[in-house]
């Protein structure tokens, strides 16, 4: 698996990750088990970058994957976030002690806001996460879902740290990033990682323009269609990316979207039929 610098840090981090978003959805022991092992298996195939946060699964998904690192810890690049409605000075400080003893670890990589919090200004907020830098409880500070004001305002209020990483919506048809959010974050050493990059399970149907493009591009690279959208994704726009890990099937075809190239017609063509709209968004609440 590629990896490429992580934004301000001098991390190099799996272009291709492992998402959590709702893998505990059957809420079943059996399941919960075959979730680990996906987990793993994403590991041995070089997917250390593992994204997970205290709202999914109302915690129960921190727990599942703080079961598939035990014992490789030291091979993680471990991701969680605050929600917003807990994200004053002292509940964000307390939402990621209670993270951390979720995924039975002592430290996390990245500890971002979830979204911007309606409730507590992003000030004390910030004052929080360089508060559990200093206490050597995460390595690196971020947000989610912040468009280019909300990261302006984060930056304005840090003193010692600088904003790591925006983890953004992002897939083939919904490029609304690319207008302004991905230069800016460039500019700035931000690093983008994008989450559900085929659209919350809604992806081009075979029989589409969309579908049949995709699909005679994998047939020309040995590939699936989804291997073209992240390969698109992580070389063309230079972002990382979570795809969702809950599926051994799944996890190994999304080790293998990297280590090869579209030529330039194919991405003139994914470009031409899944265009960048003229708006901005939609920023999400994942």
């Amino acid at each position: 698996m590629i990896k490429h610098k992580f934004g301000c840090t001098n991390v190099d981090v799996s272009v291709v990750g492992q998402g959590t978003w709702m893998i505990e959805r059957d809420n079943d022991i059996q399941k919960y088990e075959f979730v680990t092992r996906s987990l793993q298996l994403g590991l041995d195939l070089g997917m250390t970058h593992i994204d997970t946060a205290e709202m999914y699964g109302n915690g129960i998904v921190e727990q599942l994957v703080g079961q598939a690192i035990m014992g490789r810890r030291e091979e993680v690049f471990l991701v969680s976030k605050v929600l917003p409605s807990n994200a004053s000075y002292e509940g964000t400080i307390r939402a990621c002690k209670r993270s951390l003893n979720r995924l039975k670890t002592n430290w996390l990589d990245l500890y971002l806001l979830h979204w911007p919090s309606l409730e507590y200004s992003i000030h004390e907020t910030m004052r929080a996460m360089e508060k559990l830098v200093k206490e050597g409880l995460v390595r690196f500070i971020g947000v989610s879902n912040f468009d280019v004001e909300d990261l302006k305002k984060a930056e304005s209020v840090l003193q010692d740290e600088s904003i790591a990483c925006n983890q953004v919506l992002y897939h083939l048809n919904s490029r609304g990033i690319e207008r302004k959010l991905l230069s800016y974050c460039n500019s700035k050493n931000i690093a983008v990682v994008g989450y559900s990059p085929f659209g919350h399970g809604i992806f081009p149907s075979p029989n589409s323009n969309k579908g049949r493009l995709l699909a005679e591009i994998a047939e020309r690279h040995h590939k699936t269609v989804h291997q073209v959208a992240l390969n698109f994704m992580v070389n063309h726009t230079k972002i990382f990316t979570i795809p969702k890990a809950n599926n051994p099937d799944h996890v190994k075809e999304n080790s293998e979207s990297t280590g090869w190239n579209l030529t330039a017609d194919e991405i003139t063509e994914i470009n031409r039929v899944f265009p960048v709209p003229t708006f901005d968004g939609p920023l999400d609440m994942i």
